[in-house]
């Protein structure tokens, strides 16, 4: 953001939403997003008793707020009515079929196939490496 974007800005403004995710098998983890993913690596710090932490970029940030209706209706139309985690990142890539496929042979679980939704995009669900749920999803324009 330019500076004079960031003055003009009410205080509190959000300006980044972050995830922070626990990796127990860290190495594991940063193979699966950064490498297998392709999130690149925006920082990355080192502390003592090895600590350790790396920010990847994931693009633009969004919060989506669903209730439980709207829940239930993605479950059903994403995974035929599994329930989906408590929290849920859901992902856009390009191709929604090959990297579901990559993510699998880079160690994710496979929880359901990319499928078309009523809102017109490709999404696949899957179980990644440090117990994050992930919707991978692709969308398509209007002749797709």
């Amino acid at each position: 953001m330019n500076d004079d974007v960031d003055r003009d800005s009410p205080p509190g403004r959000v300006r980044q939403l972050r995830l922070v995710v626990h990796a127990e098998d860290f190495e594991q983890a940063l193979a699966f997003y950064r490498d297998a993913l392709g999130m690149p690596e925006q920082e990355a710090y080192e502390g003592a008793a090895g600590a350790r932490v790396v920010i990847l970029d994931a693009g633009r940030a969004t919060l989506e707020l669903s209730n439980s209706a709207q829940v239930r209706m993605i479950d059903e139309v994403e995974a035929e009515g599994r329930p989906s985690a408590h929290l849920r990142v859901a992902l856009e890539v390009d191709d929604s079929a090959t990297v579901t496929a990559q993510l699998v042979e880079a160690g994710a679980d496979l929880v359901a196939a990319p499928r078309e939704t009523p809102w017109r995009s490709l999404n696949s669900r899957l179980d990644a490496p440090a117990g994050v749920q992930l919707t991978i999803f692709q969308e398509l324009g209007p002749g797709d």
